[in-house]
């Protein structure tokens, strides 16, 4: 049966190996978010992702390696990229280097572009799937375009159906957040994507790093789409209280002004515990029996960079 969630033991991660192998698509999780993994050396594969997320083409893929060495394979390290790999691999920090022309990998998994998206998960299941399928994955979040992020296999299950063969249940994400996405094919480093590492963390490491906008129409990475990471209700920005109808989004200590119904982020002010807490909550809160989720601030700094620029995204009027 497609689409089936199965335990992420060493049977499950075998048969998700060799349905990768063979061209199908398998849902596994990650330190982040969950992703759907086709072989990233596969065209047929690479647009099957496309069109069991309804992503647009024009929008590039992370390639998941299991660790430096192969993500050398595809692509063009300079002494800076091989700091941060060190520094920050495996974990929540995908770098978009130049694409070596002898890659073999989908020109399709980076929309056209002469880079590529390259991570190196931290997650054991994550590892243990991409050491069995022996080829790099290509595996955007496994969730419809522009819709809220999955961290359990039931999120995946109720977003793709049967868009999927398998699903891998390795229980909750540990992060929440998507992975930071640094730009090193240019002479300036520069944060595509806030996430799982911090502008800071990398500052420390690399020095300089510019945070800069690009056109949501010829996005460099994914996660730059102008709305995205968004639930059916309208969102509700820096919210002091909840209106009427509405549900809160919490954060910080003290009471949910003004709403019966509120889930918080975190009572402690703590950032690391909002990242994780955001998408599951967004998506309990996202019910039709209110008229919207109204969210209070978020610190600008640290992962609540990260947690704003998917919460102005989710925000952000809806296509079409």
């Amino acid at each position: 049966m497609a689409g089936r969630i199965v335990p992420a033991t060493e049977t499950g991660i075998a048969e998700a190996a060799r349905l990768v192998r063979g061209g199908e698509l398998a849902a596994f999780p990650t330190e982040t978010v969950y992703g759907l993994g086709g072989d990233a050396t596969d065209e047929r594969a690479v647009a099957r992702i496309f069109e069991a997320k309804g992503r647009p083409r024009f929008n590039p893929l992370i390639v998941h390696v299991p660790d430096l060495a192969a993500a050398e394979r595809l692509a063009l390290f300079d002494d800076r990229a091989r700091a941060a790999a060190r520094q920050f691999w495996p974990g929540p920090l995908t770098l978009v280097l130049k694409r070596r022309a002898e890659s073999g990998l989908s020109l399709l998994a980076s929309a056209g572009l002469d880079t590529v998206a390259l991570r190196v998960p931290a997650h054991p299941v994550a590892q243990a799937l991409l050491r069995a399928a022996g080829r790099p994955v290509a595996a955007p979040s496994a969730n419809r375009s522009g819709r809220v992020s999955p961290t359990t296999a039931a999120h995946v299950a109720a977003e793709l159906g049967d868009r999927t063969a398998v699903i891998l249940d390795g229980g909750p994400t540990q992060i929440g957040l998507e992975s930071a996405v640094l730009d090193l094919s240019g002479g300036t480093p520069i944060l595509l994507r806030p996430g799982g590492v911090t502008l800071e963390e990398l500052a420390a490491r690399l020095g300089p790093v510019a945070a800069v906008e690009t056109d949501p129409a010829a996005p460099r990475s994914p996660g730059q789409l102008a709305s995205h990471y968004a639930p059916a209700l309208p969102l509700r920005l820096n919210a002091t209280e909840a209106r009427p109808g509405e549900a809160l989004l919490a954060f910080g200590g003290g009471r949910a002004p003004g709403s019966a119904a509120a889930m918080w982020l975190s009572r402690d002010g703590d950032l690391a515990e909002a990242a994780a807490n955001l998408f599951a909550m967004l998506r309990a809160l996202d019910q039709p029996e209110f008229s919207a989720i109204a969210v209070m601030p978020i610190p600008e700094r640290g992962l609540g960079r990260a947690i704003n620029d998917r919460l102005r995204r989710a925000a952000a009027p809806r296509p079409g």
